[in-house]
């Protein structure tokens, strides 16, 4: 395979994207946020076909529990 240039020497990260970064990072996740997250995670991983749906994932979330 051919060497690629921009793999050679180093590579400098964009300062305005660093300070970009830097606000989502200190910015607390909440409780509904994590939930939404496990919600489309969940549905990603699920079987592709017309009764997987994100609502259903969504219903299907409030009726699960794990035990402690």
């Amino acid at each position: 395979m051919a060497d690629r240039k921009q793999f050679f020497g180093e590579i400098k990260a964009d300062p305005e994207l660093l300070k970009a970064l830097e606000v989502p990072r200190q910015t607390p996740v909440t409780e509904e946020e994590l939930r939404e997250q496990r919600i489309s995670f969940a549905f990603g991983n699920a079987p592709a076909n017309a009764k997987n749906t994100k609502d259903s994932v969504r219903k299907a979330s409030e009726h699960i529990r794990l035990l402690p």
